[in-house]
């Protein structure tokens, strides 16, 4: 009876590793949603959005991560299947706490990160705050200024889509930039080429949006807030020059959200840095590439 009860509790928060699915509860009472899989260096996946989820990579990619890292697949808070801080705190500080207590939950001393997009955002933050828990960071075609890629990027290609105005990312702060964007955004919609920004096609645009239909309760609080809070238009450029654990940068050459040339501000000492002709999503488009930098950079960093 013993036995039965702690495997229960062990269960309930989230310690018990031979479990795949667990829901951690955090300080601040939010339960996240984690599922652990695969084997190897343990490797936590921060989405991006923000607010996609987890569920893209793990469906288009889980199964070559799974077969060389023991993936630790999260919701973020406020989103997906996770569930939203009753104080209505997404801010960076709490992001990066909650990062922490599934690693302290899951008995992991070390691991890697894994970011897709705006993921290099929580990437950098995480790694600012607790450097000494990352042994590498691996970055999919990831924004580490949201600034630089959606005002000389984003912005641009946007209008160029939609026979808008361009308004160049120097006369704009984020907030009149946030304002420039939604206004471009409409009409990305209305002229339905809002594919043309982020997929190779609109069938690929489809097979990601087809990944919502199982989840009919889809949290979306983080992804309707994040995009407005200061916190995450901070620009880590500078601090990438700081970073002392290999990295690994793969971006697109067509990527638009994040710029082609985004890479050129990214200074980090230990970086394999991966070129590939893909739009944002290289592990719809390009699975085979993106899984040979994973393994050229896994070999030589010894992951």
């Amino acid at each position: 009876m013993k036995r039965i009860v702690l495997a229960l509790l062990l269960l309930l928060t989230g310690i018990a590793l031979k479990a795949q699915e667990k829901t951690i509860l955090t300080s601040d009472g939010v339960s996240l949603y984690v599922n652990v899989k695969g084997k190897g260096t343990p490797c936590l996946y921060l989405h991006g959005g923000p607010g996609s989820g987890s569920y893209w990579l793990e469906k288009f990619f889980g199964e070559f991560l799974e077969d060389n890292f023991q993936m630790i697949y999260l919701d973020q808070r406020g989103v997906g299947r996770s569930t939203s801080p009753e104080d209505g705190n997404f801010c960076m500080d709490r992001m990066v706490r909650d990062f922490e207590e599934i690693r302290e939950a899951l008995g992991i001393s070390q691991w890697l990160t894994l970011g897709h997009s705006f993921g290099g955002i929580l990437q950098m933050g995480y790694w600012e705050k607790h450097p000494q828990n990352i042994m590498g960071m691996i970055m999919i075609n990831c924004t580490v200024s949201m600034q630089d890629s959606f005002g000389k990027s984003w912005l641009q290609k946007a209008a160029e889509f939609t026979g808008t105005e361009y308004i160049p990312s120097q006369s704009a702060n984020p907030d009149s930039l946030m304002s420039r964007m939604m206004q471009v955004s409409e009409a990305l919609d209305e002229q339905g080429v809002r594919w043309k920004m982020m997929f190779a096609s609109p069938e690929d645009e489809q097979r990601t949006n087809d990944t919502y239909s199982g989840f009919p309760n889809w949290n979306g609080d983080f992804g309707n807030k994040a995009m407005f809070m200061e916190d995450f238009w901070k620009d880590y450029r500078g601090l990438t020059e700081k970073v002392e654990v290999p990295v690994l940068f793969f971006y697109g050459t067509k990527d638009w959200p994040v710029g082609p040339e985004h890479y050129k501000g990214v200074k980090f000492p230990k970086m394999m840095l991966y070129k590939s002709d893909v739009k944002h999503f290289p592990f719809l488009e390009n699975p085979e590439e993106l899984g040979t930098a994973i393994l050229i950079y896994k070999k030589v960093y010894r992951l």
